[in-house]
């Protein structure tokens, strides 16, 4: 069940999000401000009454950005992350975003192959953007339905 995000939840994003980014994570504070900081929308994915994932979302004027994507290892390849993926751009859509965009480090292959088939497209490159020195790939997909390249 993919649901917001509240309070309650935010031992187990935290948790997470360590467990998957490492050194680079969000520590718990920034987590708990997405909750509350204008634009944001912070959705989880609930399995068995645990956070099975978590997505982190910006609405800025007509331009969404995804901030943050983590499903726990157990739970990867079940199609939790494009349920969040999928419900926060709807949410953003209706908030007015025409557009989503996101960054993810040109090292991690199984990002990239998931948002290119998610329909994302890579615009630029931010070249040793991340503490490894690898490049930040960003990646766009429209949110409209005139717009070249939208996903039905």
């Amino acid at each position: 069940m993919i649901r917001p995000a509240v309070d309650a939840d935010l031992a187990e994003v935290a948790v997470l999000e360590a467990s998957l980014f490492g050194a680079d994570a969000w520590p718990a504070t920034s987590l708990a401000e997405e909750l509350t900081g204008p634009g944001r929308t912070v959705l989880v994915a609930e399995e068995e009454g645990a956070v099975a994932g978590y997505a982190i979302g910006m609405l800025a004027g007509d331009v969404a950005d995804l901030l943050r994507l983590g499903v726990h290892p157990h739970r990867q390849r079940r199609g939790i992350a494009a349920a969040l993926v999928e419900d926060l751009l709807a949410r953003c859509r209706a908030g007015g975003a025409e557009r989503v965009l996101l960054e993810v480090s040109s090292g991690n292959d199984a990002a990239l192959a998931f948002y290119a088939a998610a329909g994302f497209a890579r615009v630029d490159v931010r070249g040793r953007y991340y503490r490894d020195g690898s490049d930040a790939i960003i990646h766009h997909r429209p949110l409209l339905a005139d717009c070249p390249g939208e996903r039905p």
